[in-house]
Parts: C-alpha cells; sequence; structure tokens
C-alpha cells in the first residue's frame, strides 16, 4: 500500500509538472499506458494520480479512451488576468506610500531581472511567476498574498503556454518588467496599472483581456 501510494504521488506530481510547463499541452490525449512507460510504473498508481488531476480540473478523463488534458479556457483566462491587475494594483498603491518599501522591492525586481537574462525554459516561467510575487508580498496583505499565490500554478501554466505559442514572447517579458520596475521605483502606480495592463494583454494574447 505504501509503494502503491508512493508512486502515485510521483506520478502525480510528474504529470503535473508536464501539464504546467506544456510538456502535456491542452488538449491532448494521454493514455495511462503511456504514463506508465514514461514513469515506468504499473497502470494502478497512474490511475490514481489521473483521478486526482481530473479532481483539480487539469484533465477529464474517458474511460477505454484515456485523459484530455483540459486547455486554458479564454474565459478562465481572463479572470485570471483581471485578478492578477486587482490584486497587483492594489499592492502597489500601498507601496509607493511607503520609500522604504519602495526601495526594498525595487532591489527585489532588479535582482529578479537579472535572473531573467540567465534563464530559459520552464526555469524562466517560474521566474516570471516570482516577479509578480514579490510586488504582491510587498503589498503586505497577507490574505491577498495567499490568494495570489494560490494563483501560482495557473499563472505558470500560462506563461509556459506563451512561451511555447512563441518563443519571442521571453523578451518582452524581461522589457516589460524593467517597465514595471521602473513606474514602481519612480512610485508612479498610475503608470504601473497601464504597464500591467498591456504586458498581460500582450504575453498572454487573451481576447477581452483587463477590459
Amino acid at each position: 500500500m505504501s509503494k502503491t501510494y508512493s508512486a502515485a504521488e510521483r506520478v502525480y506530481d510528474e504529470v503535473k509538472e508536464l501539464i504546467l510547463t506544456s510538456e502535456l499541452p491542452g488538449g491532448e490525449l494521454i493514455s495511462e499506458g503511456e504514463i506508465a512507460d514514461r514513469c515506468r510504473v504499473s497502470r494502478t498508481p497512474v490511475r490514481e494520480a489521473f483521478l486526482r488531476l481530473s479532481a483539480e480540473g487539469w484533465m477529464r478523463l474517458y474511460p477505454k479512451r484515456g485523459a484530455l488534458i483540459v486547455p486554458i479556457g479564454d474565459r478562465e483566462s481572463r479572470e485570471v488576468l483581471d485578478a492578477r491587475l486587482l490584486v497587483e494594483g492594489h499592492a502597489v498603491r500601498g507601496i509607493v506610500e511607503r520609500p522604504e518599501a519602495i526601495a526594498e522591492l525595487v532591489r527585489a525586481l532588479r535582482a529578479n531581472l537579472d535572473e531573467h537574462r540567465e534563464a530559459s525554459g520552464d526555469r524562466f516561467a517560474v521566474i516570471d511567476t516570482r516577479f509578480h510575487q514579490l510586488i504582491v508580498e510587498a503589498g503586505g496583505n497577507s490574505l491577498l498574498t495567499g490568494f495570489y499565490t494560490s494563483l501560482g500554478e495557473r499563472r505558470r501554466r500560462m506563461t509556459s503556454a506563451s512561451m511555447h505559442r512563441d518563443p519571442a514572447v521571453v523578451g518582452r517579458i524581461h522589457d516589460d518588467h524593467s517597465a514595471l520596475a521602473d513606474a514602481i521605483e519612480a512610485a508612479d502606480a498610475d503608470r504601473f496599472d497601464a504597464l500591467l495592463r498591456a504586458h498581460l494583454a500582450g504575453v498572454h494574447e487573451i481576447p477581452g483581456a483587463g477590459r
């Protein structure tokens, strides 16, 4: 029982990571046998992992056919981006009232931007996610920080999908992030809002995002 649970947990982690990095893109149909071979386990732990991923909304199960990786829908994407605009904008409006908070956050953001330059692939998506998380954490509202953290996997998956769709978006993300850091350093919350709206809409290409 212990070995089965351990194997199921490992398969769950591995398959979820493949989904978050878009190695298993939305709309792809996979089978238990395929994943069992890939993870070198029997089908029992794969079945358990699939059930858990299905319950969390990452895949949809079809008996005798396999599991469909649930695509990132336009509505979900718009709702995630709307939430990000509200939470990050609120955080920055609080930050610009505290000069010491501005200085500390800008230092952290500049360090994050240095990491951007050295990263690629999913590592870049993780660093991108952290950039925005730093802003929200600096806002000092633990409830909003917790909520924003809960969006982390969806944010990361959306960024990975954008990078797979257009590798050149990496350069845009770095430049946009640099401009966002500049707006915070200038204590210009209105400019930050406008830049963030353009950044999210441009990177993710979601119809109606942020309107």
